[in-house]
């Protein structure tokens, strides 16, 4: 009976809030077959640094190009200025990546994935260097996968509520300390956020274009139609920031191009991975307090407009840790080096 191979993997910045997501959610998965060193830009002294994977220490090594070569598949987690460094290499040093910073996210030449949605991207050559997408093009992507084939789509109007841990940890220790201060009575500091976030909503956090948007708001739109290759698809997206640590929120309004009920839309879902229908008519259960750290889309209230009866509203709940990076940079892991047995 032959050997089943060993994959060489490697994680890059395992530190960061998707670095340390991703870790947890391989040691936890069944995946097995694979060898994992980990590295860390900042480390400058090997043997200077220890983390723990499936219940081992293991060393977090200086990283340089030359130590990646070889490599089944790198996971680039930490800064972009770092993982743009490593993510050129790739050719060079021969190994593969994914990038999980979004540092590569814009580039046409590397593939934008969502595994189940577009994962024809990855047949044929198997290319050196993969984008995991932004976490909302990962929902969204996985919301019109479903709803075009079946209904059609005339227009998606869709408000995002974003967490602070799209900062990272230095957005969760800002609203962590704001709220502290603010129930003892003490002023609250503003580093990360211009205006205060606790028990606040902002409309913007970033210095917007002349016609009002911000860049990230640009680019979860513009990668949703990359990743279902739709350039013009007719999607309009705007985003708030909201005082939640975790887990992103959006109300979702559609016109679809086929006549449709509130019943056939909630059975589109049903059962159909990776989202889970929350009972909405008795409570609202798809919430960021309830869904942080899960692993599907909540599909929460649907509703139909009375005056026009092929429209509708979708509420969706997700982790964007869980679903929105690490599970699919897992999924994309296994679909690049088990393409038969995935």
């Amino acid at each position: 009976m032959a050997t089943k191979k060993k994959f060489k993997l490697a994680l890059v910045g395992g530190d960061s809030l998707r670095g340390r997501e991703f870790k947890d959610v391989l040691a936890r998965s069944d995946w097995n077959s694979f060898d994992m060193e980990f590295f860390d830009p900042e480390v400058k002294e090997e043997f200077s640094k220890l983390t723990d994977f499936r219940d081992e220490p293991r060393v977090v090594r200086a990283v340089n190009p030359e130590d990646l070569a070889g490599k089944d598949l790198v996971f680039l987690a930490g800064t972009q200025d770092a993982s743009r460094k490593l993510g050129r290499q790739a050719a060079k040093q021969k190994f593969q990546a994914l990038d999980l910073s979004e540092a590569f996210n814009d580039d046409p030449a590397v593939p934008l994935v969502v595994a189940g949605v577009n994962d024809q991207q990855l047949a044929g050559k198997k290319p050196r260097l993969v984008a995991n997408p932004h976490p909302v093009a990962v929902f969204l992507s996985h919301l019109f996968h479903l709803v075009i084939p079946e209904y059609g789509l005339a227009k998606a109007v869709t408000f995002v509520l974003q967490p602070v841990s799209a900062f990272d940890d230095p957005g969760i220790q800002e609203l962590a300390s704001q709220s502290a201060a603010l129930l003892s009575g003490a002023d609250p500091e503003k580093k990360i956020f211009k205006e205060q976030i606790a028990f606040n909503i902002l409309s913007h956090t970033e210095r917007p274009d002349e016609r009002g948007f911000c860049t990230a708001e640009l680019q979860m739109g513009a990668e949703v139609r990359r990743v279902l290759d739709r350039p013009d698809l007719p999607l309009f997206l705007s985003a708030i920031q909201a005082p939640v640590f975790h887990t992103y929120s959006l109300m979702t309004y559609l016109e679809l191009e086929k006549d449709a009920d509130l019943a056939g839309l909630e059975a589109l879902f049903a059962g159909r991975a990776p989202f889970t229908v929350t009972p909405f008519r008795e409570g609202c259960s798809a919430s960021s307090l309830s869904v942080a750290g899960k692993n599907e889309i909540f599909v929460g209230q649907l509703k139909q407009e009375v005056s026009a009866p092929r429209s509708f509203w979708v509420w969706l709940v997700a982790d964007n840790l869980t679903r929105g990076s690490a599970l699919n940079a897992l999924d994309i892991a296994r679909k690049l080096l088990e393409p038969k047995g995935h």
